[in-house]
């Protein structure tokens, strides 16, 4: 494989498990604004419960993937900051607000309410401006004048695809966290929590393929070379809602002791549908980080360079790996804290 493709597999490796821990971090903040005044229902402790440990997790990866980019693709940094700024700025503001509450979070009870209703909140807003990136990269919103590039914000904000774009972020959010708390909650064996979040990811699945199938058709007609090589890795796609008809399926599967749902094999089955969706995504966007004005080529680090950066990733990987199986063990599998009152 070539330096440059290995990169980019890399980098895209990094965003795929941004996305999905994204996804259970920013949607167990929203179900836990959600149901944090429900007493009917235990899913605001449950949820609250795995966000309280995994949010520093996300956080690592957001630095990791931030670095990386940088690092492999030096030549694109300086045109992706100057047309991603705004969403970018926002994103980290955001974010910046919510982990310094999160921070404080058991030593200001007095501002509990207030601490859950901005995770909540920052859990749709933050994903909303990072998803919409995305658009901003098929083309038709950026052009060069006098040799700067310029992103032309009215066509962006007015144009339907920055919309749908957003949508689907926020229907794979809450329908990934839905899943995987419903797994948590059974692992904690509560039921209460376990039937709440399995009740909206019976929704939210259909709804967030929906989202997506609609996405496409409201791409740009600068777009029209990504749609051509999607539907030129339609096989992918297609394992994608295979994978995803599975995991859906275990929603509604009676278990020996009567109840619904075989939560892990459907946490599973999902991961695996979006990690082939992701991957045949990007495929689809080669040669382009942003087009038609940068390739992957053109951002690309020196090769030497970059196996040397690749030598000291391995090694900070190699640190992080059994850290990460000890942080599994202590808050995702330990019944001590699942169970705690």
């Amino acid at each position: 494989m070539e330096a440059a493709a290995l990169a980019i597999t890399i980098l895209w490796s990094l965003l795929f498990v941004y996305a999905i821990l994204g996804s259970l971090d920013f949607g167990a903040g929203f179900w836990g604004m959600i149901y944090g005044k429900n007493n009917q229902t235990s899913a605001s402790q449950i949820a609250n419960r795995f966000l309280s440990p995994t949010w520093e997790i996300t956080n690592v990866f957001l630095v990791i993937f931030v670095v990386s980019v940088v690092s492999f693709f030096p030549f694109a940094t300086t045109l992706l900051s100057s047309i991603l700024l705004v969403p970018v700025a926002l994103g980290l503001l955001l974010l910046t607000i919510r982990t310094t509450f999160m921070v404080f979070e058991h030593h200001a009870q007095r501002f509990r309410e207030l601490l859950r209703v901005t995770s909540g909140f920052t859990g749709l807003l933050i994903p909303a401006l990072l998803v919409s990136i995305l658009p901003i990269t098929l083309g038709g919103f950026v052009e060069f004048e006098n040799e700067y590039p310029r992103l032309h914000y009215g066509e962006l904000l007015t144009h339907p695809t920055l919309y749908m774009h957003i949508a689907f972020g926020l229907t794979t959010e809450l329908f990934i966290s839905a899943v995987f708390l419903m797994d948590y909650a059974k692992e904690a064996d509560d039921w209460s929590a376990y039937y709440t979040f399995r009740k909206h990811a019976i929704w939210l699945g259909p709804v967030s393929i929906a989202v997506a199938v609609l996405t496409i058709g409201t791409f740009p007609a600068e777009a029209a070379w990504i749609v051509e090589n999607i539907e030129a890795n339609w096989l992918w796609f297609g394992l994608s809602i295979v994978f995803f008809l599975i995991g859906y399926g275990f929603l509604f599967i009676k278990r020996t002791d009567g109840t619904r749902g075989w939560a892990r094999l459907a946490v599973i089955s999902i991961i695996l549908q979006y990690g082939i969706a992701i991957y045949a995504y990007g495929s689809a966007h080669l040669p382009y980080l942003v087009y038609p004005v940068l390739t992957v080529e053109e951002g690309f680090a020196d090769p030497s360079m970059f196996y040397n950066m690749l030598i000291i990733y391995s090694i900070g990987f190699g640190i992080l790996i059994p850290a990460f199986i000890l942080f599994w063990r202590l808050f995702l599998k330990d019944r001590r804290y699942l169970k705690q009152e």
